[in-house]
């Protein structure tokens, strides 16, 4: 048994959960759902970054205190979660009681390094990136990631981090380490960063009160790089449970959208290096979900509402198209035509009529028993254990490089090899031929042993409806992966049942008309 300890970035509560954050979500919920099916001891950590200077006005809007907004929005985060059957082990807010005393222990690490200075900053800022830039890293005054966004100029008195004094080793480690920032394309951008030289940035805010208190000075907060950033060791011990910290740092992935990926793999690195902490072993940027060639955000007002598209698709469903419609290595564009088009062809059709077929005939030629395989192994036999063979030993290598659609191309090439089976085995010809008795036992053995298989290899993808058809085949999910996963784990005489319609067919024009997004 191995160990595996992912992470997402930990999002702002200054409004509600939108499509893009779920997707991220999701896609660190897969790895953790798979991890634990193949036996790795497993953590997932996700949760609420609440300390910002955007949260404070988004609760002044609300006319709440900022801490009551912000309970208020984190139990909100968690709601939508536990809808998408987010499987995390711990959700952890900034205002946490052990982050806050863990992030106060790291900054005290730091400065007890002569890492951290005091000075004055003047430069251009974005509130939406809570990021200080130079004006060439604008776009006519306009931040280069929220193009909505005019940068404002800020001149204050804050503690800084001595970031520059780091840049030869992060150079090295991340030469040395090439796994350390992916996908390439990511690391190539930040060597370029990296190369160009590196600047000090602003590790306290001295005219923001909503905060962590600064160790040594309570006029200033600890800015949102020194705060944010630190959850991924304070949500495993780090200041207040050495041994867990020990079992679990450091971690094996992080998890963030392309846009912070420059403070995940330069400041943090380096954060971590000044307070004496070892490196995470990867750091991932996945790409933007567009919409109509927009980057989807809250702020550009193109956010797709998750709870909308998961009471029109199911938030199963949801979780599925996501992962399948938007490499993770990449921009690319979403919407509930494109949708409507993927649930329809892949659950309704490919996956719900597999498994409904399958089990209806099972009922009707042996009353729901699963036969024993009887005679020869033919080709179609042969064919239909391949795809799925080749499936459960592709999955996990796709699911080590996030290739998320790769693993469910494997999975849906299997299932579709499982409805061509059954075309050209023809059970209901079998079944009125009395010399085909054995025949028909074997091919339909193979099918609920294919059901039961797809059920453990969307698990990860789909629980709910891994959960469905799993009952309806028997399929025990606490055997160990090493045998589970082998062809012929479905026992003879087997009772199965017939569910409903997984996914009835929507009618693209309902779904259009449905939300707003559309």
């Amino acid at each position: 048994m191995g160990k595996f300890y992912v992470t997402t970035a930990i999002v702002y509560v200054n409004d509600k959960p939108a499509l893009h954050y779920l997707y991220e979500v999701v896609a660190a919920d897969v790895l953790a759902r798979y991890h634990r099916m193949i036996g790795d001891d497993t953590f997932f950590l996700t949760g609420t970054d609440e300390h910002s200077i955007n949260v404070e006005r988004a609760a002044k809007r609300e006319g709440l205190p900022a801490k009551v907004y912000s309970d208020q929005m984190a139990q909100l985060y968690r709601d939508v979660e536990a809808q998408f059957g987010i499987s995390y082990d711990r959700f952890i807010r900034t205002e946490d009681p052990d982050h806050v005393a863990g992030v106060q222990k790291f900054i005290g690490q730091m400065q007890a390094k002569g890492d951290i200075y005091k000075g004055t900053y003047s430069g251009w800022y974005c509130p939406s990136c809570e990021a200080f830039y130079q004006a060439d890293e604008l776009n006519d005054g306009y931040c280069r990631i929220h193009p909505s966004i005019k940068a404002s100029w800020l001149q204050e008195d804050n503690y800084f981090f001595a970031l520059s004094k780091y840049q030869g080793r992060l150079l090295q480690h991340i030469e040395k380490h090439p796994e350390f920032i992916q996908p390439e394309s990511r690391r190539n951008e930040i060597l370029g960063w990296l190369r160009a030289g590196l600047r000090d940035f602003s590790i306290s805010r001295s005219t923001i009160t909503w905060g962590i208190p600064f160790p040594g000075d309570e006029r200033h907060v600890v800015y949102v790089w020194g705060d944010a950033l630190v959850n991924y060791i304070t949500g495993v011990g780090y200041g207040t449970d050495e041994a867990l910290f020990k079992r679990w740092w450091p971690a094996d992935l992080h998890i963030i959208g392309k846009d912070i990926t420059r403070f995940h793999t330069l400041y943090w690195p380096a954060m971590l290096m000044s307070a004496g902490v070892a490196l995470p072993k990867r750091i991932w940027g996945h790409g933007f979900m567009l919409y109509r060639g927009q980057r989807t955000s809250k702020t550009a007002g193109t956010a797709i509402d998750p709870i909308e598209v998961a009471s029109m698709f199911g938030a199963d469903a949801v979780r599925y198209l996501v992962l399948r419609e938007v490499p993770f290595d990449r921009d690319a564009d979403i919407s509930v035509e494109a949708m409507t088009d993927r649930f329809n062809a892949d659950l309704a059709n490919d996956l719900g009529n597999f498994v409904y077929r399958s089990l209806s005939m099972l009922q009707r030629y042996f009353d729901g028993k699963v036969p024993a395989p009887d005679g020869d192994t033919t080709k179609l036999d042969a064919d239909l254990r391949k795809a799925f063979e080749k499936a459960v030993k592709g999955q996990g290598k796709c699911l080590k490089d996030l290739n998320y659609t790769g693993a469910l191309e494997l999975i849906w090439a299997a299932v579709n090899r499982g409805n061509k089976y059954i075309e050209e085995s023809a059970p209901w010809v079998l079944a009125k031929q009395s010399d085909q008795r054995k025949r028909l036992q074997t091919v339909m053995y193979n099918l609920a042993e294919a059901i039961r298989l797809t059920s453990l290899l969307i698990a990860p993808f789909m629980p709910d409806t891994a959960q469905k058809i799993a009952a309806q085949v028997k399929a025990d999910f606490k055997m160990p992966w090493v045998t589970a996963q082998e062809w012929g784990g479905t026992a003879v005489r087997t009772q199965t049942t017939l569910g409903g319609v997984l996914f009835p067919r929507i009618e693209k024009e309902l779904a259009s008309s449905s939300t707003s997004s559309s």
